[in-house]
This record gives C-alpha cells, structure tokens and sequence, in this order.
C-alpha cells in the first residue's frame, strides 16, 4: 500500500536521532520531544498551482515542527503527513 499526498502536501518517515551527542552529552527525551525532528521525505504531490514544491523531494532529509503534522499509521509504518510550509529545512551533506 502507497501514500500519495494531495495538494501541498508531502508524507514524511522519522528517522531515529541518537539520545547522545557525538561530544557525549545525553538527550533526555522530555528535551528532545519539544525540537524539531529530522524526517525523510518518502512522498511528494506536485503540487498546488501557485506553489513550487521542486525544492522538496523523495528521499531528501527535511526538519519538521513538533505539531505541525496528521499522524497516518499504514500497516506497521507510522508516517507524519505536513504541509509544505511546515517543513524547517531541508538537511544536505
């Protein structure tokens, strides 16, 4: 089974971020739940007309705001749905 936003949408996967920085120090999670979260981005729609969703595609790692998504749940996978506008960031090597 497949996601496939519409409108501005883009379907978005969390990515596990470490609870210990590469310095050592420890995240509690009570911290890091009030951050933005690193997600991938694993559908796009094209898109409204008057909105350019080219800078954002599948596959690419994205931040996104704690309470700024639906939660869809498709067979084991839980997946963030948010509008384009939502997304922070985008993160590249």
């Amino acid at each position: 089974m497949k996601i496939q936003p519409l409108f501005d949408r883009v379907v978005l996967k969390a990515i596990e971020q470490e609870s210990v920085t590469s310095s050592g120090i420890y995240i509690p999670d009570s911290n890091a739940k009030e951050r933005p979260f690193i997600y991938e981005v694993v559908a796009v729609w094209p898109g409204k007309p008057d909105r350019d969703m080219s800078s954002i595609s599948v596959g690419d790692k994205v931040l996104a705001g704690q309470y700024s998504w639906d939660e869809v749940k498709v067979g084991t996978n839980e997946f963030k749905v948010v509008a384009v506008e939502y997304i922070l960031g985008k993160i590249t090597d």
